[in-house]
């Protein structure tokens, strides 16, 4: 199990747990960021090459020049700088599983030169004339819409056949918020070891509020987040509402919904009594229920907190306790 990944993943990790026990190759497709690298890895820690290497290879981060060396290695002399023998990513990762992240991102050149080697299992160094035998399994990841880009020619539909064995479709973080608190709670605990500070875990209301974000960054942006709050907690709390200032236009569907409401009911004539309270259920969810503190309702409204909680009694506000 992957923590963070039981919960909202149940048909892909099923997936994954499948093609796991198998050579084949496999492809995840998702967002950047959506947590493919962490799949990739489970997927050779669950194989019958657990015990070889794994090579993670980002395909858009090498300079078209440089493709066939970093992949295939060269020899010495093969070309000015190159003063020693070097072996590439495929032979490094023989035995063991070769992660090449974003793959659509390769030249239509480097895939070529990629797709002989998927079918006949053979290199030569640049500069080499030896052919060298490679056992490697393949994991390919993208965030491109592959299909699209054979049809329209900027990826090669042979090589795209090739890699596209078993596709596994990785869901982004805000289509699965139900794995938002054990990501952080997991997140939390990296940073406290990283960090050397005392673990703190995040509040419910901190979770409610982590859930109202749309998460473009997806589960990297997660990390960082819930990095950053260890930080400015300093092992006291994590610090999430100053690590995360959700804007507007960056929150989930379900909570525009919530908003959309407080602003229709707004525009109806009422008392103002409904006036306070509607103006103090705002604050609360704005703050996520919490009361007291330098993120609480109280201070935001300049009230004691035993003042507001004897407002939120009087005008019978329920819904967002203080948690």
């Amino acid at each position: 199990m992957i923590i963070g990944y039981n919960k909202g993943l149940k048909k892909t990790m099923r997936q994954v747990e499948l093609v796991a026990q198998t050579d084949s190759t496999a492809l995840i497709l998702g967002e950047t960021g959506a947590g493919k690298e962490i799949i990739a890895r489970h997927i050779h820690m669950n194989s019958a090459r657990a015990n070889n290497n794994f090579i993670r290879v980002n395909c858009g981060a090498i300079p078209s020049d440089l493709i066939d060396s970093e992949l295939f290695g060269h020899e010495k002399g093969s070309f000015t700088g190159a003063t020693s023998l070097k072996k590439g990513w495929f032979e490094r990762a023989h035995g063991g599983t070769l992660f090449l992240d974003e793959v659509g991102e390769l030249s239509l050149a480097a895939q070529v030169r990629l797709l002989r080697v998927l079918q006949e299992g053979t290199l030569c160094r640049v500069g080499g004339e030896k052919e060298i035998n490679v056992d490697v399994r393949i994991v390919a990841a993208t965030h491109r819409n592959l299909e699209e880009a054979a049809k329209n020619g900027g990826f090669r539909e042979d090589l795209w056949f090739r890699i596209n064995v078993f596709p596994i479709t990785l869901p982004s973080l805000r289509q699965r918020p139900e794995d938002i608190r054990e990501l952080t709670e997991y997140f939390a605990q990296k940073a406290s070891v990283k960090l050397g500070l005392p673990l703190t875990l995040p509040s419910q209301s901190q979770i409610n509020y982590l859930m109202q974000y749309h998460w473009p960054g997806n589960v990297r942006e997660l990390q960082v987040i819930v990095e950053r709050a260890a930080i400015l907690g300093q092992g006291s709390h994590l610090a999430i509402e100053e690590s995360l200032i959700i804007k507007p236009e960056l929150l989930s569907s379900v909570a525009r919904s919530q908003l959309a409401d407080v602003v229709q009911q707004e525009s109806k004539p009422i008392s103002l009594e409904d006036v306070i309270r509607q103006h103090i259920t705002k604050t609360l969810i704005y703050c996520h229920g919490r009361i007291e503190g330098p993120f609480g309702a109280a201070k935001r409204l300049d009230l004691n907190p035993n003042t507001l909680r004897s407002k939120i009694h009087k005008l019978g506000i329920t819904k967002f306790d203080d948690v």
